[in-house]
């Protein structure tokens, strides 16, 4: 069983432990927040999510672990989207 060392903050305040090579998807479930997809090819960014700033596509990335111990984790938002 891989030790599940890297502290992920998401953006609304849960807080979970995961391990390198997780999946985005099923990490946001366990933290009660929900990735919105689209094609699941990483083509129209509708699953895209930032971590510690940087734009990650959910669907084709997995979480990896970074010189900092925590991940802070908001999802990308488009005002289109919102109506």
């Amino acid at each position: 069983m891989k030790e599940k060392n890297i502290k992920i903050i998401w953006s609304n305040k849960n807080e979970t432990f995961v391990s390198e090579g997780d999946d985005w998807f099923s990490s946001a479930i366990k933290a009660g927040l929900e990735i919105p997809t689209g094609c699941l090819t990483g083509s129209c960014g509708a699953c895209e999510i930032d971590v510690n700033g940087e734009t990650v596509r959910a669907c084709i990335s997995e979480i990896k672990n970074n010189k900092k111990s925590t991940l802070e984790v908001s999802l990308t938002t488009d005002p289109f989207w919102e109506k």
